[in-house]
């Protein structure tokens, strides 16, 4: 007699403690407190690529914003080793040499560094879907689940500064107008950072949040919710 023993096809695999934490962390999120009461982590992935199947990532930069303020003392900057060695060669245009990437970490060595980093933090970041998505198909892949932080794009705070705080928008002129971080820290007079870099990334674009976040305030939207409904970030 041949025993039929039921076999799946594939055993389910408990995330990794962090993960676990992260979610757990986020699982009572309140959006309506003032936005001083958050702590937000800005931050910026370099990749080889936006092919989100075969494309990775090499670096990323992020810094903590705590009472308004950037927080220097509290920053984040990891070079990563790739998979794909042929990748190396593709890392010129963010000032990265393939020297720099052999001898950086691996992925499951900063990934959970990162993770740890942000803790409880609002994920800021310019066109931040695509950093999430990246860093969310690395994390299930590596930790077997994704992050919870709730997210926050500047380009979106952008356009709705633009468009309810700013009394010069038409949005008939607004498909003319530039959103990368680079013309619009130009056109706020901020302080100018080296574009390419995941930590410069990042810093350009915490004096940016602080300042369409600043604009927000003073036209009076004092909530993360009032922000979301605003820009729709």
């Amino acid at each position: 007699m041949m025993l039929n023993i039921f076999k799946p096809s594939s055993w389910f695999v408990p995330p990794h403690p962090i993960i676990a934490k992260n979610r757990d962390t986020f699982s009572r999120f309140d959006q309506s407190r003032p936005l001083a009461d958050y702590t937000f982590v800005v931050c910026d992935t370099e990749l080889t690529g936006f092919d989100r199947k075969r494309d990775e990532i090499i670096s990323i930069g992020a810094v903590l914003i705590r009472d308004m303020q950037i927080d220097l003392g509290s920053t984040f900057h990891r070079y990563i080793r790739p998979k794909n060695t042929k990748h190396t060669q593709a890392t010129l245009v963010h000032r990265i040499t393939p020297q720099q990437l052999a001898e950086a970490p691996p992925l499951e060595e900063v990934l959970p560094a990162f993770i740890e980093f942000a803790g409880a933090g609002l994920m800021v970041g310019h066109c931040v879907a695509l950093d999430m998505d990246f860093l969310n198909r690395a994390a299930h892949k590596v930790l077997g689940g994704t992050l919870s932080n709730p997210g926050i794009d500047t380009i979106r705070m952008a356009q709705g500064y633009r468009r309810v705080l700013s009394g010069h928008f038409r949005g008939e002129e607004d498909h003319l107008r530039s959103y990368s971080l680079e013309d619009l820290a130009k056109e706020y007079h901020l302080p100018a950072f080296k574009p390419h870099d995941a930590f410069e990334d990042a810093m350009q674009t915490a004096y940016l949040f602080l300042f369409l976040l600043k604009k927000f305030r003073k036209g009076g939207l004092l909530t993360l919710k009032e922000i979301y409904q605003a820009g729709r970030v």
